[in-house]
């Protein structure tokens, strides 16, 4: 008997205001497929924005989160309905003259707090940079995972960046080096458990990636996925800074611990990640991002919603539908977008919700 997926988690409505082109739309989701088309620049990514910024408190097209508000506007807001498995909550996130304002069932709650009731993850046409970008965008993709699974995560990576702050300030302003010690010995408390919680979760993330990368990427052979936690794990961190003490007094920054964590991708066909394709690295990209959805629902019991932003740009047909019917057997729900319907997805999904978006206006079709 097939194993029954586990249920997905359901964004039922979504409520914009000034975010981008979109003054206010305000729409009902069905729980299984929701497609929008529409023209380039009508809107449409941006309420794959909206949804995505109630999961992660940013966006995943630009860090300026000032950038994101209609212009004339002064700021932006996104609410919504999520239903999961134990119940159902109001969610919402305000950017406000006050700053970033979080909401669970109208009252007002620390960004984390909000960021634990919704799950959004999001393969766009940026996507390729999780495989070929800078390792900033694989930390934060790593550490949105820890972040789910690891509730002492956060307060652990805090801590850690607090004594990284001091030991960089002391960097630039060092008269005696005696000084450096201490904070040597406290950077290395703080990173000690944040790269451990790293560790732990890759290890478990690493056999859900590696079948998707045999699925979609067959052709390139097997593949080799490995954690660098940004400094020689099995020794000192604390020997190891004092070692490197005159090339950071030098750089003015420290060159080793877990703020330079990264991960790697290689093939047998393509050892390194600058040997792939951009098509081969988006399907790379989107091998762990659905990876990474998977590993959710199982930890979880509950799949995140799953955002596809224009599924055609640089992905081709064959493979489009290779990605299709990887996230249909989820189960999960899925926002998908594109100038208009992908042929691949017939056969795949039967009978999706139809929007039409045009100069920020959302319209139900079917």
């Amino acid at each position: 008997m097939q194993k029954r997926a586990p249920p997905g988690m359901n964004l039922r409505e979504l409520r914009i205001e000034n975010l981008r082109v979109l003054a206010r739309a305000e729409f009902a989701l069905a729980p299984g497929w929701n497609v929008f088309t529409g023209p380039n620049g009508a809107g449409k990514t941006s309420l794959l924005e909206a949804a995505y910024l109630l999961s992660h408190g940013r966006s995943f097209r630009t860090a300026a989160r000032e950038a994101l508000a209609r212009d004339g506007s002064g700021g932006y807001a996104v609410f919504g309905e999520v239903e999961f498995a134990g119940g159902r909550s109001r969610v919402g996130l305000a950017r406000t003259a006050r700053g970033l304002v979080a909401k669970v069932d109208g009252a007002d709650v620390a960004i984390a707090d909000l960021l634990r009731r919704t799950a959004v993850l999001c393969f766009e046409p940026g996507s390729h940079e999780l495989i070929a970008g800078a390792s900033d965008e694989r930390r934060r993709y790593l550490d949105w995972g820890v972040f789910h699974v690891e509730h002492a995560f956060l307060s652990v990576w805090r801590r850690y960046q607090r004594v990284l702050k001091q030991r960089n300030a002391l960097l630039r302003r060092l008269v005696d080096r005696s000084e450096l010690a201490p904070w040597d010995h406290e950077l290395a408390r703080a990173a000690e458990p944040l790269a451990a919680m790293r560790r732990a979760y890759f290890d478990t993330l690493v056999p859900y990636v590696r079948g998707l990368l045999v699925e979609l990427l067959p052709e390139l052979g097997e593949p080799t996925i490995e954690f660098e936690p940004g400094f020689d794990d099995s020794a000192s961190l604390e020997r190891t800074l004092a070692d490197r003490m005159e090339r950071d007094l030098a750089r003015g920054h420290t060159s080793r611990g877990p703020h330079r964590a990264d991960w790697s991708v290689g093939f047998e066909a393509a050892r390194r990640r600058d040997h792939l394709s951009r098509g081969q690295q988006k399907l790379g990209a989107f091998a762990f991002v659905l990876a990474q959805a998977r590993l959710f629902a199982a930890q979880e019991g509950e799949w995140p919603i799953i955002c596809l932003d224009d599924l055609a740009s640089e992905v081709d047909v064959e493979h489009q539908r290779r990605l299709l019917r990887s996230v249909a057997r989820s189960g999960a729900q899925v926002l998908l977008t594109g100038t208009e319907e992908p042929s691949a997805l017939e056969g795949i999904v039967p009978d999706p919700a139809r929007f039409h978006v045009e100069q920020g206006r959302v319209e139900r079709l079917s």
